[in-house]
């Protein structure tokens, strides 16, 4: 006669459920989503952003201003300020802001060809202005410039996008 089969080994205890309704479908892990409910406002609508020195999102869109104004013709900074507040509704940009990124600007296009000539801040009755050079090398430059700053923009958004919590650490 064959030995009987050894006992198999009891079945380890599961984790208590979480309590369910009487009656409720089990959890999933997969959203199922209904349609809205009639009246229910987009939740897509930004904060207001005040704009900053430094902040590439601000100066990719100061340097795309620029990038359109009258070449060789002094433009108010408070013009281009006024201009940026009507443009972009939900940002809040200040004279010391636009300068900032005008001057930056300006350096950078010292280094490059090393001439202050080609963008100029003045002081003068009507306020600080800015003179963009009015030749061909302008444009393909200011282009490189916005690319520059847009590339930031992105780089930031994939840092951000890469956190997996509101506090930092990855």
């Amino acid at each position: 006669m064959a030995a009987p089969a050894p006992a198999a080994a009891a079945p380890a205890a599961a984790a208590p459920a979480a309590p369910v309704a009487p009656g409720a479908p089990p959890a999933s892990t997969a959203l199922v989503l209904r349609s809205a409910p009639p009246d229910l406002p987009d939740p897509n609508i930004a904060p207001p952003v005040v704009a900053e020195s430094g902040d590439p999102f601000a100066a990719l869109r100061v340097v795309h201003l620029l990038a359109r104004i009258e070449r060789g013709r002094p433009v108010r900074i408070a013009t281009l300020v006024d201009h940026l507040n009507a443009t972009y509704l939900d940002w809040l940009f200040d004279p010391r802001v636009v300068a900032d990124v005008v001057v930056q600007l300006q350096a950078n296009w010292i280094a490059d060809y090393r001439t202050a000539a080609g963008i100029v801040l003045d002081e003068g009755p009507a306020g600080v202005t800015v003179t963009i050079e009015d030749s061909s090398r302008v444009d393909p430059w200011i282009v490189r410039q916005a690319q520059r700053l847009a590339a930031e923009c992105r780089a930031r958004l994939a840092e951000f996008a890469r956190r997996d919590r509101v506090g930092g650490g990855g």
